[in-house]
Order: structure tokens, then sequence, then C-alpha cells
């Protein structure tokens, strides 16, 4: 431990990886554009520049603190040093801020209103390059590009991608893909990553909103749509609510004012799921394998394991991920129950590649898609305050049924290790509180990208792993093919911490928000009378009636 002075008051340190982080710890929100603390430490936009008591400026996210240091963070020098900064990126920037998809959410922009930055002396920059809307997940506009690199490292360390990266010198330095191709042409998995970290509009979400308002305002089309678990636990903080608080009522409520006929919950839809994976699992179990089998829930993660590990794609379970799930089954249900009217399926989702994921072939049925739109939590967000709706007043209300119930194990989705522990508690003979309770300590929740524990199935021993972040999955497929690791049930998901922190949720999360949010989803899961996939009673009844000999059918990825 240590102690260093900052403006004058004496600040303990311990494990503190940079003066940066001593300086937040003490209270002082020092400005960056380039530093998020799970990412590697780059130094680009030096906001966070500091003076020491010799006079000397420096990044305070790139030095690490030391006993007796002293420094200040706000001298006048320090003040239009980091004016001077934010004027020269506002110069390269093509400033349309009033029009931009990011207005009002720019972190250059609050910064330019913080630090009082009210004119750029070097006149307005015309845009100078073609937007990128090839992805039908996230749009890339290299004029809004501030050269920070935050979307570099996450695809890079994050991700393990490598989809985009630095390319040119000086004046024409740029953040491209290789050869400059349209984004959908390179290794992209449409996790969306790379537009949570972005400060600025140059990489956003590929927006659904405007064909979704058309049909909900058609009286010729019935709309319904579906939540999924990490939803309710981000939307709420963006009307004032707490940090990571469930407002699943209010978002129905919500979405029954804008329009939608139907609102159904997608935890129905992971009851189906883990319904199908646990089945398909113990079949391989009791066969002896080949092994592992990986959960196919996250779009992102099977178009990566398609792109890079081609060997491992016979491994992934052939169930629908919930939204397909649910989707599928709605239109069945629909068939049967309509009034003449068009149909129209909405999924809003936590999850960017979620818009890839709709488009796919091998999901289609008879030609056709099982969800027809996708709307990120940011999207929803944006919709509910277009429509002047107080999101705050709203009394809660239930989801819709048929599909309106699920169980504990269905909300925990969201979190990284929630797949597999909704799968293992089917595998459960016992129901009762001490044996899920025994379950959730058994390793599969807790800190860390990666998680390896056992499971006990009828005297066998299940070896089981999760896995949050493509790069780590990506070391852990490695490892599995050279034979250095092995297990019976894999997890893969490729956001870090799980859909929680999916590419379509709002973007500024710190450590305690990341928490909350994680927290949010296991109080639900306690609060939840069923706690078992396989206990869901509207599910079973599905099965008995609408789906009944049509499992595979209805509920299984088949060849394109």
């Amino acid at each position: 431990m240590g102690v260093m002075k900052i403006d004058g008051y004496p600040v303990e340190f311990t494990d503190e990886p940079n003066i940066l982080s001593v300086i937040r710890k003490a209270g002082i929100d020092l400005p960056t554009l380039c530093y998020h603390s799970e990412l590697s430490i780059y130094g680009a936009c030096r906001l966070c520049s500091v003076e020491d008591d010799k006079g000397r400026m420096f990044a305070s996210c790139l030095e690490r603190p030391r006993d007796g240091m002293s420094i200040k963070t706000s001298t006048p020098r320090l003040v239009r040093y980091r004016r001077m900064l934010i004027e020269l990126m506002l110069a390269s920037h093509h400033r349309d801020c009033t029009t931009c998809v990011k207005s009002g959410d720019c972190e250059l922009q609050n910064l330019a209103h913080r630090l009082g930055v009210s004119e750029v002396r070097w006149g307005y920059r015309e845009r100078k390059y073609e937007r990128d809307f090839s992805s039908p997940s996230i749009v890339r506009d290299p004029d809004k590009c501030i050269l920070c690199g935050d979307c570099v490292r996450v695809c890079e360390g994050i991700q393990g991608i490598n989809a985009i990266d630095f390319a040119n010198r000086g004046t024409n330095a740029m953040v491209i893909p290789a050869f400059n191709k349209n984004i959908a042409e390179t290794d992209c998995v449409s996790c969306g990553q790379c537009r949570i970290v972005c400060p600025t509009g140059a990489i956003s979400i590929n927006t659904n909103i405007r064909p979704v308002w058309e049909a909900l305002a058609d009286p010729d089309t019935k709309v319904f749509a579906q939540i999924a678990p990490a939803v309710r636990v981000a939307a709420g903080q963006a009307f004032g609510g707490a940090k990571g608080e469930n407002v699943m009522g209010k978002i129905v409520a919500a979405l029954h004012k804008l329009g939608f006929d139907d609102v159904y919950d997608t935890t129905f839809g992971a009851d189906m799921t883990i319904l199908e994976e646990s089945k398909e699992f113990l079949e391989l179990f009791e066969k002896g394998g080949p092994f592992p089998l990986f959960t196919s829930c996250c779009p992102a993660w099977v178009l990566f394991c398609e792109k890079r590990w081609p060997e491992f794609v016979p491994h992934i379970s052939s169930s629908y991920s919930p939204i397909q799930m649910l989707g599928s089954v709605a239109r069945e249900y629909y068939a049967n129950n309509n009034d003449g009217r068009k149909i129209l399926s909405v999924g809003i989702m936590p999850c960017t590649a979620k818009k890839y994921e709709i488009l796919r072939e091998d999901l289609k049925r008879d030609g056709k898609q099982n969800i027809d739109y996708v709307l990120t939590t940011e999207e929803m967000i944006t919709m509910i305050k277009r429509a002047g709706i107080r999101f705050d007043l709203l009394e809660s209300e239930a989801a819709d049924m048929p599909f309106g119930i699920g169980s504990g194990g269905g909300v925990i989705f969201g979190n990284s290790g929630g797949v597999m522990e909704a799968a293992l508690r089917t595998l459960c003979e016992d129901s009762g509180r001490p044996a899920i309770e025994s379950l959730r300590n058994s390793g599969v929740r807790g800190p860390g990208a990666l998680r390896e524990f056992t499971f006990n199935y009828k005297g066998s021993e299940i070896k089981a792993a999760v896995v949050s972040g493509l790069a780590e999955a990506d070391s852990l497929l490695r490892r599995i093919k050279n034979g250095e690791s092995f297990y019976h049930f894999v997890e893969v998901m490729a956001c870090r911490r799980g859909c929680i922190m999916g590419g379509g949720q709002p973007a500024h999360a710190g450590l305690r928000t990341k928490e909350a949010r994680k927290n949010g989803l296991y109080e639900s899961d306690i609060n939840t009378q069923i706690k078992k996939s396989n206990e869901n009673p509207t599910a079973l009844a599905i099965y008995d009636t609408l789906i009944k000999g049509r499992e595979h059918e209805l509920l299984h990825r088949h060849k394109a």
C-alpha cells in the first residue's frame, strides 16, 4: 500500500493499475475517451493528463501510482490543454450533431459541453466517406471516428476477431476493415461490442424502428413482441430507475401502449430451448459422445465457430435459440388463432447479432423467417421516448398468454452461466431448494470469463465449462482440439458476462451497472415460483398439443 497526493489531499492506493484509477477512487471524474478498464491501455486521447509537482504533464492512464507522488488534476494549463484536444477532435469530425444517432448520448459531445468548448476555430469538415450499412447489425460511419482505438482493442483483445484496425498515417489515419472492405465482408460476427465502446456515432445499431412503426400503424397487421431476459434489467435506468432493476412489467405496459397486440416473455422460449438441449445432451451422454456439446443460444458464437472452427460445428446443439423457439411456436399458434390479419413478429433483444440470426437460411421454415424484425434494448427505449410515454408512471402489466410464463431457469439465461445452470437444473431429480442451491454454488456462477466445474448425474460425472468472450472461447477450443481439456457440455456466449452486456444494451455501463444487471436476473429467479424449465406448465402443455410429434421440425435448425 502507498499514499500519493491528489490536488493536495492524501489518497491511499493498493493494487490500482494506474494513476487514473486512484484519481477516480478519490472521487474525481477525470475525462477520458479511450480508457476502458477491461481493455488494454492505449493512451490515445490524452484527456486524462495530469500535472506533477515538477510541472510535467502526462496521461494518468499510462503510469502506475508511486508512494509519495503528488499530482494536480485541474490546473488552468490542464483545462486549456483538454479544451484544445476536444476542439481538435471536433475539427476533424463531421459535426452533424443535431441529427446524429448519438446526439445527446455522445461522449465527445458531452465532454465538449463539460469543458466549455463552444466554438471550433478550424471550420467545418464536410463528409469524406460513405457509411457502411452492409451489416444487418451495425452501421459504420468513418466520418464520426475520433481514432480512440476502443473498437479495435475490444474486437482484438476481448473477441479475438480483428475485423477492424488502424490504417494509413498522420491525417489520413483511419479505423477500417482490412483492404477497406465492407464490414459484412470481414470476419465480423455482429456481436456489437465495438458499438458498446465507441464514444461517438462512428459505430451504431442498424435500426429497424421505421418498419416496426409502420406495422404498428397498419390496422391489417397484428404485431406481437417477445422480450428477452436481459432487457428487463437494463431498460429501467434510461428512465430514471435503479441500476439492474427488473422493469419487465413496465416494458410490457409500454409495448402495449405503443400498439403491440400481444407481448410475450422470451423466458418461455428459453425453457423450450432447455428442454430440447437437455434431451439432446442426455442422448449424447448415454451413448458416450461425441463430446462436447456446445450451446446454440448465441448467434455471434455460432457464426464465430462456423468461420474459425468449422470442425466443431457438428458439436453445436441443433436446438433453436429462445427467440427462434418462441417465434416458431407462435407462428403455429397464430395459424390456428388468427382474425385474418397479417402476422408480424418482433423480438426485443439485448443483442445486435440477433438481427443477423433471424436472416439465417437454416432457421427459416418454408422460406419464411420465424422473426420478422429484431429491436435492441436501445431501439425499444428510443421508441418509448419518441412516443412520449412516461415510463416511470406506468403500472406494471403481465405478459400475455399463452407465452407469458417462464421459469427462473429461463430468466437467468441473460447471465453468463445461465444457460448451463438452467440445463443442469433439469437434470436434477430433486426439485427442492437445497438441490438448486447446491447447483448454484457448484462453480457455474462466479467471476471470470472461464469457469470449469463438474456435476454429478446419477453417479456419473459431467464435466462442464462456461465461457464468455470469443477470445477466451477461441483459447478453450484450441485446448479441446489439442486434447489438453475435455468437457461433456460447454456454454459459450460471445459477450463478456453474457447477454446483460450484449451489443444492443445501453452502452454506458460501469462495473457497478454490470454487477447490478447480473444480480437483477438472479433476484428475478429467486422471486420466480417455477425454478426448472421442465416444470413450466404452459411449455409442457404446448408440447402436448400444438407441437406434439413435430418437435424436430419446429424447434431445431435444419440444413440450409
